[in-house]
């Protein structure tokens, strides 16, 4: 694709941005990125994130073909979660956005406080 192509729909950068755009998406590959776990431990491990949320996140990480679901019979049954050999692929674009995040996310957050305080009202 050239940079004057426009962003249509199906196009691959557009399906690429749509896998890492939400929230918790990234952060459960990254999770995944040493060994599968199971979602009660990615629970655990991710903070902050929703037994819903997670359940969410791996439906469509899946469904990409990033991960694989491995269910294990038993009483009481249980299930893993593993990144795909594609699912590693993405470990070192997701690596780059957490050193950006790293090295400015405090410009991003003071920006963010910064303009929330002009959309109230308050003169910068």
């Amino acid at each position: 694709m050239t940079h004057d192509q426009a962003f249509l729909a199906d196009c691959r950068a557009r399906l690429t941005f749509d896998l890492i755009a939400h929230t918790w998406d990234p952060v459960v590959l990254w999770a995944l990125g040493r060994r599968p776990h199971r979602p009660g431990e990615l629970v655990r491990q991710i903070g902050g994130i929703s037994p819903k949320a997670l359940n969410e996140a791996l439906h469509r990480l899946c469904r990409a073909g990033l991960v694989r679901r491995t269910p294990h019979p038993g009483s009481p049954p249980r299930v893993e979660y593993a990144l795909t050999d594609l699912g590693t692929t993405l470990l070192g674009p997701v690596s780059a956005l957490g050193a950006w995040a790293f090295e400015h996310g405090d410009e991003v957050a003071a920006a963010l406080a910064r303009n929330e305080r002009s959309d109230q009202g308050v003169e910068l």
